[in-house]
């Protein structure tokens, strides 16, 4: 089965950097939209950054110009640097991916479907 492992949270200070990775691993033919989403303590879930298959991406402006999204299709993964962080970024962090997998209960062996990482705590200090 199709799993997202995610790494790179933890503490930082206001104005530093943290880089978090998922990598998605299992029998993957395709991964469309890959995208970080965020959960602050008593906050709905907010979508961070997105980037598509063919590299275009798209920020919540309370980030842009501060974090960058990228993938690598060969390893399966999506990266979200993190800069000139502020205590406001403090949530967890969760990657989500929209892949076609091999799925044996579907008439044609694969089903796309969206999956989520086990989350990430990042936490600024002032």
């Amino acid at each position: 089965q199709v799993q997202l492992v995610e790494s790179g949270g933890g503490l930082a200070q206001a104005g530093g950097s943290l880089r978090l990775s998922c990598a998605a691993s299992g029998i993957i033919y395709s991964i469309y939209d890959m995208a970080y989403y965020r959960q602050a303590p008593g906050k709905q879930r907010e979508l961070v950054a997105v980037i598509t298959r063919g590299g275009n991406t798209n920020y919540a402006d309370s980030v842009k110009g501060r974090f960058t999204i990228s993938r690598d299709n060969a390893k399966k993964t999506v990266y979200l640097q993190m800069n000139s962080l502020t205590p406001e970024d403090t949530a967890v962090y969760s990657c989500k991916m929209e892949i076609v997998a091999l799925d044996l209960t579907s008439r044609s062996g694969r089903s796309t479907k969206d999956y989520w990482g086990q989350g990430t705590q990042v936490t600024v200090s002032s």
